[in-house]
């Protein structure tokens, strides 16, 4: 295996949850490789279930050797020939060590999801396509990152919240990179790892009071921003049924909202997509005032990417509105106070390692403006509002073309603002 790694410059991909740069990624992956090789413990009791059922079912079996092959001629996916993962024996004892490993921090590069950093390549292929969009390999998937989940909400993950200068959340590099993080969020630097007591604590951390004011809290014509996030998307006149898996990634209602039966009332109606970065704040804040009126987990995929969106180092990062119809998703329908907007809905999107979209808001529940409604765990994620036909909205993206390229607005800011009904 040629292990040399030739020099690249820094640069992130989009949320900044995955390194464009190569050298920073395979350097990370041999790290991981190397503890792999040198691990004689036995695969966990999660890990190995997985590996029974590849070589138990005929369609899994297939797919997790096509997608390590595939990636093997390709070398368009695997860059200058450098070290990938060599088949699915090696993805199994890798996911074996990172099951308890945590994600430091590293200013030229954060592997923030490092199952995705695994599959980036075999994502891309025929193979991975097939394989990660298949129901059982998906219940499969939910049960390794569900335990990985239980370690992070130990206080064993805790050992990444350190001071060391590059790799600790409160190191000099970290806190270059969020120098208002003791002013926004609840926290005690005379602590112990900054009073959190895990990685997930961390990763779930709540704003001060005050730290992020809610727009025109009054003014029920102002439509907030949900998350810390960046704009990806602003889509109109959206189908309750299109074929999403095309280059366009258009929207398809029905898919979105699987099947809900208040579906239709959003037929030719506006969705706003957004999406969060590795250093956001990741709980969900309602953008309306209103009472909830139903909340729906559903079930999806966590690696699937739109073959259509190319070599995608991130991936699936530009495939969001894809894997807005089929990746594990919640929703959150929401009747406004305001009869202008009426029904309107906030769906929350685990993208790779995000396993579970916790929702807190209840049924019933009258929410204000700025009032919690969940909260994303473990990794990366996007999400959409969804407005009816009637709903004359205009966004006010502060000065942003939405895109790759665009950049958070803070939570509670003002995205948009609502006209008179349309008739």
């Amino acid at each position: 295996m040629n292990n040399e790694i030739n020099p690249c410059d820094k640069t992130f991909t989009i949320g900044k949850w995955m390194p464009s740069d190569q050298k920073t990624l395979t350097e990370w992956l041999l790290r991981i490789m190397n503890k792999a090789e040198n691990n004689d413990t036995p695969l966990l009791p999660v890990v190995q279930n997985f590996k029974d059922f590849i070589e138990s079912d005929p369609k899994a079996y297939m797919f997790f050797n096509q997608m390590f092959d595939q990636v093997g001629r390709d070398k368009k996916l695997s860059p200058g020939g450098l070290p990938q993962v060599r088949d699915y024996h090696h993805m199994l004892s890798m996911i074996n060590v990172i099951m308890t490993h945590a994600p430091d921090f590293d200013e030229t590069g954060l592997v923030g999801c490092p199952f995705n950093a695994l599959f980036d390549w075999s994502m891309a292929t025929r193979g991975g396509w097939a394989g990660f969009i298949n129901e059982k390999v998906n219940l499969h998937l939910k049960a390794i990152l569900n335990e990985w989940g239980k370690f992070l909400r130990s206080a064993d993950s805790a050992y990444v919240l350190s001071d060391d200068p590059k790799k600790g959340w409160f190191g000099k590099d970290a806190l270059n990179a969020m120098p208002t993080f003791v002013e926004d969020f609840q926290c005690d630097p005379q602590l112990p790892h900054y009073g959190f007591h895990s990685w997930d604590d961390f990763f779930t951390r709540t704003l001060r009071e005050g730290a992020r004011p809610v727009a025109e809290p009054d003014n029920d014509a102002i439509i907030i921003n949900a998350c810390e996030s960046a704009p990806y998307r602003v889509a109109t006149d959206v189908q309750l049924r299109d074929k999403f898996w095309i280059k366009a990634q258009p929207y398809a209602l029905q898919f979105m909202m699987d099947n809900d039966p208040l579906v239709s009332q959003f037929e030719g109606g506006t969705i706003y997509q957004a999406y969060l970065s590795a250093l956001s704040y990741h709980r969900w804040h309602s953008p309306v005032s209103g009472r909830v009126v139903k909340t729906r987990m559903i079930e999806g995929t966590y690696y699937s990417e739109s073959l259509y969106a190319g070599i995608d180092a991130a991936g699936p990062d530009r495939s969001q509105s894809y894997i807005a119809e089929i990746a594990t998703r919640g929703l959150i329908f929401i009747e406004a106070d305001n009869p202008d907007i009426g029904l309107m809905c906030v769906m929350a999107i685990g993208m790779a390692e995000v396993s579970t979209c916790e929702i807190t808001a209840f049924e019933g529940q009258y929410v204000k403006k700025g009032d919690q409604l969940g909260m994303f765990h473990f990794g990366g994620s996007t999400h959409c509002l969804f407005f009816g036909p009637q709903v004359n909205i205009e966004f006010d993206l502060h000065g942003q073309v939405p895109g790759h390229h665009s950049h958070n607005i803070p939570v509670n800011a003002q995205i948009a603002k609502v006209g008179l009904r349309n008739r």
